[in-house]
């Protein structure tokens, strides 16, 4: 995959055509392997129950929900220095990832300072992040069924049992499934057939979710029963705790919300969003709300609540009009900037797997939508920014 603002063209895109013959490239970055501690704030080691010891909040699942991209505050063109302020991990004189991610930078799990449950501040007194970037549902059932250790480390609900022993766990926020569709590779895909192939990838990309979404969804009802056994096993009720399961935000914006015309390389070498209008529109208006409408039917089975954050970045997004870069002369800011990370392929600025996901900004909107819906007992919700505030702009709608 041709990466950011590598281009030697000097002519844009030519029109997508509908056949295309290509080898697939991949986006995450693999990282070696280390056993990683639980990241907790303010947790405590002795034996509790569910009446007793320090409340707490859980975050499980993949990318989305352990902090990926918590590094940037927006999106710079410098990539030198600080860059322009928006890298979190630059020392001074260099840079360094666990500045963010802690222990998980080395093996790639990037549970950062900001992630969703870091940034659910004023709730319960330990906030507490199991989620891995990269897990797919198998990493999330307990190793006795059939779960899988991953990035060096034990299954999930393996690690939530360990969780819910020391803490008075009151509620478990959720975000797995969007692996098992293979949202890294649709990425992928959409990019490559911007810049190489000049075609459209939302027909056979759609054909591909088709083809996979039962069984993801199926597995995601399967890891909330997964939780449920061990949480039933560590001596709680029911009515002890709840388990939200969350969708997921467009990291892209539709085609009339992007400040950066289709033709030419702007999309690609300025912008970091190389995808064709119609891709925009397919993943923000289709593929977006296909994942959520499906999780929410899984949630309402499962007896979950659901959050819906499809509609979390809107007007945040990667080269959305509404949303600056940020440079020598515009500074980094929840109210202006992007809240999203931008793709970056070659790594210019940082893993290629922090492309796509909500950036600093976008983690701590995503925290105040958790704070928000822990304080409601009961009933599904979406959750939506206010332009030109941040996170404490963040609002929930009750949907039915």
């Amino acid at each position: 995959m041709t990466g950011f603002r590598t281009s030697t063209r000097t002519s844009g895109p030519l029109r997508p055509s509908r056949s295309k013959s290509r080898s697939k490239s991949r986006c995450l970055a693999a990282a070696a392997l280390a056993l990683t501690a639980l990241v907790t704030t303010g947790a405590g080691t002795s034996a509790a129950s569910p009446t007793s010891g320090p409340t707490a909040i859980v975050s499980m699942g993949d990318s989305y929900i352990s902090g990926e991209a918590g590094r940037w505050q927006g999106n710079s063109l410098t990539n030198s220095g600080s860059r322009d302020g928006t890298d979190r991990a630059w020392t001074g004189s260099g840079y360094d990832p666990s500045r963010v991610y802690g222990t998980t930078a080395a093996n790639g799990c990037h549970r950062s300072d900001s992630a969703e449950v870091r940034s659910a501040t004023g709730t319960t007194q330990a906030l507490v992040n199991i989620a891995c970037s990269g897990a797919t549902t198998a990493n999330v059932f307990r190793s006795s069924n059939g779960g899988q250790s991953y990035k060096g480390e034990a299954p999930q609900a393996d690690q939530l049992a360990a969780v819910a022993a020391a803490n008075n766990v009151k509620t478990i926020a959720l975000s797995i499934g969007g692996n098992d569709l293979g949202f890294a590779d649709i990425i992928t895909s959409c990019a490559t057939d911007y810049i190489v192939w000049y075609s459209y990838c939302h027909d056979d990309q759609q054909q591909a979710v088709d083809a996979k979404i039962d069984t993801a969804m199926a597995n995601v009802g399967k890891s909330i029963d997964e939780i449920r056994a061990v949480m039933s096993g560590a001596g709680y009720a029911a009515a002890d705790y709840r388990i939200v399961l969350q969708s997921y935000p467009s990291p892209i914006p539709r085609a009339a919300d992007n400040r950066y015309a289709e033709s030419g390389w702007s999309r690609t070498n300025t912008g970091g969003c190389p995808f064709w209008n119609k891709d925009s529109d397919w993943a923000r208006d289709s593929l977006v709300p296909q994942i959520a409408n499906r999780l929410k039917g899984v949630a309402a089975a499962k007896g979950a609540q659901f959050l819906d954050l499809r509609d979390m970045l809107q007007g945040r997004e990667v080269c959305a009009k509404a949303a600056k870069q940020v440079s020598a002369t515009q500074p980094a800011s929840a109210t202006t900037s992007e809240w999203a990370r931008w793709i970056d392929s070659n790594g210019t600025q940082g893993p290629v797997q922090e492309s796509v996901h909500p950036n600093y900004f976008g983690q701590l909107g995503q925290g105040r939508c958790l704070a928000l819906i822990y304080a409601k007992p009961t009933g599904n919700y979406t959750c939506r920014n206010t332009a030109g505030s941040g996170a404490s702009g963040m609002y929930l709608t009750a949907v039915s």
